[in-house]
């Protein structure tokens, strides 16, 4: 198995089981623990020393493990998101949008609120047709 899919089975695994419960109970204790031992140690720089610095290097090879896996799923979403431009009616110019600057962005944003803006007349008319839509599928009001 190459570095590079041995890498992204690991960090997958790690994100996963870092955003489940049981890390944050696991965290938590470990910080307990720590502060229960302050009395031992004298509340000491070495005591001090022992979670600062755990901390800081659990913090910056999680960084690192997250970001991988979400540049991962944010590519598969965004190849979902363009075959569904592709199929539709939308603009297949839509389809390379985060290549763009954000000036090009903007520029595309203003183009598409000009749109609702001419078919819905104003934006308590557009937020008027969601709350009209939610609650013909049976949901509660909007403004709850």
């Amino acid at each position: 198995m190459s570095m590079r899919k041995l890498f992204r089975r690991f960090a997958e695994v790690t994100s996963r089981q870092a955003g489940k419960p049981m890390a944050f109970v696991l965290a938590a204790t470990l910080v307990l623990l720590w502060a229960a031992t302050g009395p031992l140690f004298d509340y000491g720089d070495t005591w001090q020393l022992v979670i600062n610095t755990s901390t800081t290097i659990i913090t910056f090879l999680m960084v690192f493990l997250i970001q991988s896996s979400q540049n991962r799923d944010t590519a598969a979403l965004q190849i979902k998101l363009d075959e569904l431009i592709r199929t539709s009616q939308a603009h297949n110019a839509l389809l390379n949008l985060e290549e763009l600057d954000e000036d090009d962005l903007e520029r595309i944003r203003r183009h598409y609120c000009k749109l609702a803006h001419q078919a819905y007349g104003s934006l308590s008319a557009i937020e008027e047709e969601i709350k009209d839509m939610h609650n013909d599928e049976g949901g509660e009001d909007l403004a709850d």
